[in-house]
């Protein structure tokens, strides 16, 4: 028999102390068993410092899904050019009630920024995973090694 995976408590932390020792400051934890899998399912830990640079998945098309577990994590979707078109506060409160997540089309520009000292989310999305193609950064960002990073992380916080 298949042994089952719990999402716990213990778990998060586990993944958060792995991010925290990550340059990156955040962590997936794989649900799925191997970059072939279809779906992918899995948490995506983030640290209050994080920068995902601004991507989308075109071709192949993929949509992708999150749910915040724990914490409040901001997704910001953005035009072709670079401006925002809209931000959705997950975990957080809103005019529609409270936001536990969202489910992002193929081909939106967006990024997910930690608000809180961790978001933890439960990501899902299209298998397989080929690095050369699971994603198209935009050029209207700086990549995440660029020194502009943070302050754009920064501005896009307190836009």
């Amino acid at each position: 028999m298949t042994e089952v995976k719990l999402i716990s408590g213990s778990l998060f932390d586990t993944v958060a102390a792995q991010a925290e020792a990550s340059p990156r400051l955040r962590m997936n934890y794989n649900f799925h068993s191997g970059p072939a899998d279809n779906p992918h399912r899995f948490l995506n830990v983030l640290l209050r410092d994080t920068y995902i640079r601004p991507h989308r998945h075109l071709d192949p098309p993929k949509s992708e899904a999150f749910i915040v577990l724990e914490g409040i994590a901001e997704v910001i979707l953005f035009d072709e050019h670079g401006s925002v078109t809209a931000r959705h506060r997950l975990g957080a409160e809103s005019p529609e009630g409270r936001l536990w997540g969202i489910d992002i089309p193929p081909g939106v520009w967006h990024t997910v920024l930690a608000r809180t000292a961790r978001a933890v989310c439960f990501e899902v999305k299209p298998g397989p995973w080929v690095p050369a193609t699971d994603k198209e950064f935009a050029t209207w960002a700086p990549a995440e090694a660029d020194s502009k990073a943070a302050a754009y992380r920064e501005a896009l916080l307190d836009g």
